[in-house]
């Protein structure tokens, strides 16, 4: 049985207790903005690279976080439902799925390249993206019926 305490009401001379060690959950809750913005320069830096044919030590893991991240990233407005290590694990899963797709679907037409290949992750990724967008906006707008 779960209980529940009941706090006093702090005067403006009592300064709320706060555990030493432990910081506020409002500064983990600031960085979110911040990570989630180099996510995505890192993703477009990874893109840079190779739609540009840059070469640099760097390419590669930039590359592969772009090929990760931005099918992952673009699939999870989808997954909302889900808590939040479930919907780590379904984006990253199927984030493999579709470059695997995409690679597998570029070897059959024997199309394959490495700028070809990002550019159609890439634009699914926008595709996915802007399709869970639009039905926000649909769900969210007033009906019109008279």
């Amino acid at each position: 049985m779960q209980t529940i305490g009941i706090k006093a009401a702090a005067t403006s001379t009592e300064e709320p207790h706060q555990d030493p060690g432990r910081e506020p959950r409002a500064a983990s809750a600031d960085l979110t903005p911040l990570l989630a913005g180099v996510a995505v320069a890192a993703g477009c830096v990874g893109a840079a690279f190779a739609l540009l044919g840059l070469s640099s030590p760097l390419r590669a893991p930039f590359v592969l976080f772009f090929l990760l991240a931005a099918p992952g990233f673009a699939l999870s407005p989808w997954l909302r439902g889900l808590d939040g290590w479930a919907r780590v694990v379904a984006c990253g899963s199927a984030a493999l799925v579709v470059n695997l797709l995409v690679a597998q679907v570029m070897l059959a037409l024997h199309a394959w390249s490495i700028r070809g290949g990002v550019a159609a992750v890439g634009a699914l990724s926008v595709l996915v993206f802007l399709s869970a967008l639009a039905r926000r906006v649909r769900h969210r707008a007033p009906s019109r019926r008279t």
